[in-house]
């Protein structure tokens, strides 16, 4: 029984560890990122929050405050 179980963890680990693959990405994949504020206002205009000006950084998180405070139970 237990050199049963023995074999079968063995063979399982195994064919687990022939599963793994080299997770890496060419430079053709990358994509610089840019701060969460700097949009365009032509990226997403229908997903706009009134008041928020791309590219001002207060603005952004003036409304990322006021996303979180309405999400918020303990000030409802």
């Amino acid at each position: 029984m237990r050199g049963g179980l023995l074999i079968a963890t063995t063979l399982c680990l195994l064919a687990l560890a022939g599963c793994e693959r080299a997770q890496t990405q060419d430079a053709s994949a990358r994509k610089i990122d840019a701060p969460a504020w700097a949009t365009s206002e032509a990226a997403n205009p229908g997903f706009a929050a009134a008041g928020f000006k791309p590219g001002d950084k207060t603005a952004w998180e003036n409304q990322i405050h006021k996303r979180n405070q309405a999400q918020n139970d303990y000030v409802r």
